[in-house]
């Protein structure tokens, strides 16, 4: 706008001269003695111009040589810090793609060339973030040294450095040193919402429960959190400061708890198992059922089904309640099952673990089923369940034995007399029941079934050995048939299992 203002201005201006000029024939006269010029009045005016115009140029280009060296230092300047930026640009842009290898390169050649501190703190930053990426710590450690270097005493910059070498420490797991660079740098009213959240990372590592509950609540006020990430950490800490402070403690805490808080699972649990082991069951059943109401957690349930025969009218009531509107939750089911064994409704109880089995088969309602059915003398079923637990659990296989093992032959086994060494060719009157059946075969059934019994007197020298269907021979031979499991209470060093020699 000035622009057009100062052009309209000049026309005019020339306008008016040019009227001016026209209406005025006058003549100059100029006098410099021996000459004497005698101009008309325009070409006065003009030449006045044109002199001014020649003169102002000579004086610009007069001034444009003489700040020729600084223009040119300036422009080498410009020219380097342009090549600072786009080296700094690409090593960066290496990390964020993951070019670790193609980043240190280019940030290397900015930190040796680079005078610029911020510039220099900057690139040694990104390369030591590219080194701890690659698990090389020490190169990692080398750039944060180099960039506390370049930063001096520069307050703000040195803050940065603190809080990447935290955030590069937790990642580590060491939130030790973490907190002592971070802790300088942040208070419960500072605004440096990342330094806040690193501070409650560290706290998580090192399980401050009571600093993790508080910086959580003050990241939900900012609103930098989410709500669903800040109720699991709420939860999470405030179930381990229950845990911790237990019922001298358990108001103070109770009281600071939002209600849509205290029901959560993991709070509800830890206020139940405390009253719970108090001897506060009325109250521990209250904290339970609050949180059932809200969602049927299988914690909560096997909780609430673990009472004293007392309490189980109350408890199979209300969890009746809840199974009119979940009649198909595994968990429900198998509660109200506890629940009828406690109070010995063994045909109800039956019903509701069949029903929850139907659903989902657990570990928990076939132990059930098959301690219900050993009480009640259907063995058969009670070790049919018992062997599906522990199917689930793994520990062995579920298979029906085709047939039982046979009892081992003890027979020959050496008789000990007040912790004495073997006596050859005696007999116990009763013979100790241990063998191992490790080594039974299918033919040694065969041999188990004609085998005389153990009232009828046998020659041990000639008898045969169930084993294999051999017959033992003295000395080395007889070592090989014998259990290599250790009596209980003998010195094997002073054993043998040799008959003596006089």
């Amino acid at each position: 706008m000035k622009a057009w203002f100062w052009t309209l201005l000049v026309f005019v201006a020339a306008v008016l001269l040019a009227l001016f000029l026209n209406d005025h024939n006058g003549n100059v006269l100029v006098i410099a003695p021996p000459w004497r010029v005698e101009l008309s009045i325009t070409l006065a005016v003009l030449l006045l111009i044109l002199l001014f115009v020649v003169v102002h140029g000579v004086l610009r280009v007069t001034y444009w040589l003489a700040q020729g060296p600084g223009r040119f230092r300036a422009w080498r300047l410009e020219r380097s810090e342009k090549r600072d930026y786009e080296l700094l640009e690409a090593g960066w842009i290496n990390v964020l793609e993951g070019r670790y290898p193609e980043a240190e390169k280019e940030l290397a050649r900015l930190m040796g060339r680079t005078k610029a501190p911020a510039r220099k703190v900057l690139a040694a930053l990104a390369s030591a973030r590219a080194a701890h990426h690659q698990g090389e710590f020490t190169r990692r450690d080398q750039a944060l040294a180099m960039a506390r270097e370049g930063a001096a005493t520069e307050v703000r910059l040195l803050e940065v450095i603190s809080t990447v070498s935290a955030e590069m420490l937790l990642d580590q797991n060491r939130p030790d040193e973490a907190l002592a660079l971070l802790k300088p740098l942040q208070d419960a009213s500072s605004r440096h919402l990342h330094t806040t959240r690193l501070l409650l990372r560290a706290h998580r590592q090192l399980r401050n429960h009571d600093q993790v509950y508080e910086l959580t609540r003050v990241l939900l006020r900012r609103g930098v959190i989410d709500d669903t990430e800040a109720r699991n950490l709420v939860e999470t800490s405030t179930a381990a400061r229950l845990h911790a402070a237990g019922l001298e403690g358990f108001k103070a805490i109770w009281s600071d708890l939002k209600s849509d808080e205290r029901v959560l699972p993991d709070i509800a649990l830890a206020a139940a198992s405390i009253h719970t082991a108090a001897g506060k069951h009325e109250e521990a059943a209250r904290f339970l059922e609050a949180s059932l109401s809200q969602r049927l957690d299988p914690r909560l349930l096997a909780m609430y089904a673990q009472c004293s025969p007392d309490w189980v009218d109350r408890r199979l009531a209300k969890a009746e309640t809840w199974l009119k509107n979940h009649p198909e939750d595994p968990a429900l089911l198998a509660a109200l099952g506890t629940l009828c064994l406690t109070g010995q409704l063994w045909g109800q109880g039956e019903h509701y673990l069949l029903k929850s089995m139907e659903i989902r088969s657990d570990l928990r309602v076939h132990a059930l089923l098959g301690n219900l059915y050993d009480g009640l003398g259907r063995t058969t079923e009670a070790l049919q369940h018992w062997r599906q637990a522990a199917g689930i659990t793994g520990a062995m296989t579920v298979t029906a034995p085709a047939r039982p093992l046979p009892a081992a032959d003890t027979r020959s086994d050496p008789h000990m007399i007040d912790g004495a060494q073997p006596v050859a060719g005696k007999q116990s009157a009763a013979l100790p029941v241990a063998a191992s059946a490790a080594d039974f075969t299918p033919e040694d059934l065969q041999f188990a079934e004609t085998a005389p019994g153990p009232d009828t007197r046998v020659d041990t020298d000639s008898a045969p050995y169930v084993s294999r269907g051999r017959e033992p021979s003295r000395g080395a031979d007889l070592d090989e048939y014998f259990d290599s499991a250790p009596i209980p209470g003998i010195d094997l060093s002073r054993t043998s299992d040799r008959a003596r020699r006089d």
